[in-house]
């Protein structure tokens, strides 16, 4: 995993606090366009740096969530694929699912993460005690996120955002080896 330039201290601490990683889909995993064939089947593409990313943090201890308002088969298989254990989707109110899992997990909102790229996902993102979101995420995201990725969402967003959160926690443990390893991707 490479290390990433210097981040202010209160950015690595919120960082390494984070237990639970929770993510919108459209326009964080994927690029935010939705394709159907001329079947109607509806086509998603999901980036594999990405998934080796959730891979490496799912081994590091991590839990991976989806909260998304859209409901699809492929995000169902995607999510099997990475081994996301708590997939929450086709509900337009993402802020009760967030509160119910971070419950259900005993956890508190300062360990956890939340990753999105527009309007709906705001009020999640207001809660956590690390938001993120990629490049080009609405403005008003932007202009909250106390992470904002140099990757556009579906191009690598969500992996250099998990690599923040495992280097901040590898700092912290003192923990300084190298993480090479294969996982599904």
């Amino acid at each position: 995993m490479t290390t990433l330039p210097d981040r202010s201290d209160t950015l690595r601490a919120q960082a390494g606090r984070i237990r639970l990683v929770v993510m919108d889909v459209d326009g964080v995993l994927t690029d935010g366009k939705i394709s159907y064939t001329s079947a109607g089947d509806e086509i998603k593409s999901f980036n594999v740096k990405d998934g080796l990313g959730i891979s490496l943090g799912i081994r590091h201890g991590l839990q991976f969530g989806i909260i998304t308002a859209r409901e699809s088969i492929m995000v169902t298989r995607r999510a099997e694929e990475l081994g996301i254990q708590h997939l929450i989707q086709k509900t337009k109110t993402k802020l009760p699912a967030l509160q119910q899992l971070v419950s259900d997990l005993g956890l508190g909102f300062e360990q956890v993460a939340y990753v999105g790229d527009d309007l709906p996902d705001m009020p999640c993102m207001e809660q956590v005690g690390f938001a993120a979101c990629p490049a080009d995420a609405a403005r008003e995201v932007l202009a909250m996120a106390h992470f904002v990725s140099r990757y556009n969402g579906g191009g690598g967003a969500v992996r250099e955002i998990l690599e923040l959160i495992l280097d901040s926690q590898k700092s912290e443990s003192g923990d300084n080896s190298p993480d090479v390893g294969s996982g599904c991707q």
